[in-house]
């Protein structure tokens, strides 16, 4: 079945640790939220790896330097070397430097990861949009500290015409405390002031891909992530396997109304799904099966029937509702369905 035409999660025999070479890990909202371990991910990332997975992981948060992130992963129990940590701020490092002359001068919005990430490129990092000879502006997360006069410092380059460049778009991203604005809504603040258009490096979009494939040499990889709009569609431009884990933005719901491009290989509840086989659903005359559940889709309303596993219930749902809205211009009522298995 091809990604574009997909209409249920995909089954797997093989553990996903061993059908695939290279998992590409998401890391807010699905390695850790807010700083802290998400349950079952460093054990199950430990064992992985020692099965001989390689990992790498791949953030479109902008803040950190891949040896920051490194040294969290390592305090979190995940040994973790800095060449295995991609982020977006060095493939849109990456996109201004292939724009501009090496040594030019670049106006950061953002944290020490965007200018260490600059300098690799050859480029010089600024803080003033009055800096003579100013080849670019880039926006990436700066944290929930970045003073509003940075968005102001944006838009007076911008404004002069200085290109402006973009890490990511995500709007939220998930924390200790529950989900924050993410860089795309500091973005949206410019776009408002200026009305100009970023060139944006980070996941779902191609440079981020790219970067990813230069920096792992990854060839048969597994896109894992917790959001729709970034991992999964990312990995469906890439055209490689995903899994969506449960832990961070997406839930049951917006899974049901996804579109084909925002559509996982696989689903499940948390990193234990990279160690384990995943289960087929079955189209039946009475529905769609997986595990101890039977799902259809009939007069606008989601049904679900059986018991077991809840995450079993969902891929039965999800089936049914991708089968039903195959282009993604409907949606089904299945807030009861949900409710019946806690998703």
């Amino acid at each position: 079945m091809s990604r574009q035409s997909r209409t249920s999660p995909a089954g797997s025999e093989r553990s996903l640790h061993q059908a695939y070479d290279t998992a590409l890990l998401d890391l807010d909202g699905v390695v850790y939220a807010g700083g802290e371990a998400i349950a079952h991910a460093v054990e199950s990332l430990a064992a992985a790896r020692a099965d001989g997975m390689h990992l790498a992981y791949v953030t479109n948060n902008a803040l950190r330097t891949p040896d920051a992130v490194a040294a969290h992963l390592g305090e979190l129990g995940i040994p973790t070397e800095a060449a295995e940590v991609i982020t977006s701020a060095q493939a849109v490092a990456r996109l201004i430097a292939d724009q501009v002359a090496p040594g030019s001068k670049v106006l950061v919005i953002g944290g020490e990861g965007l200018r260490v990430a600059l300098r690799e490129r050859g480029l010089v990092p600024v803080e003033s949009a009055d800096e003579d000879g100013l080849a670019a502006v880039v926006q990436g997360y700066g944290g929930p500290e970045l003073p509003w006069g940075r968005f102001a410092e944006a838009s007076y380059a911008i404004n002069r015409g200085v290109p402006w460049f973009a890490s990511n778009t995500d709007l939220t991203i998930p924390t200790g405390r529950g989900i924050g604005p993410g860089n795309g809504a500091a973005v949206e603040v410019v776009r408002i002031a200026t009305g100009a258009e970023p060139q944006v490096a980070g996941k779902p979009l191609p440079p981020m891909h790219r970067e990813t494939v230069l920096r792992t040499g990854a060839k048969r990889p597994l896109v894992v992530g917790d959001r729709l709009d970034t991992d999964i569609e990312g990995a469906f431009n890439g055209e490689v396997d995903s899994l969506l884990v449960l832990t961070g933005i997406a839930d049951g719901a917006q899974l049901l109304r996804a579109e084909p491009r925002h559509r996982p290989t696989y689903v499940d509840r948390d990193l234990r799904g990279l160690l384990t086989g995943q289960p087929q659903v079955e189209a039946g005359a009475e529905g769609f099966g997986c595990g101890g559940w039977t799902a259809v889709a009939a007069d606008g309303v989601l049904a679900l029937r059986g018991e077991g596993d809840p995450v079993d219930g969902l891929r039965a749902l999800c089936a049914a509702a991708w089968t039903h809205a195959g282009d993604g211009s409907c949606t089904l009522e299945a807030g009861k369905a949900l409710a019946r298995i806690g998703l």
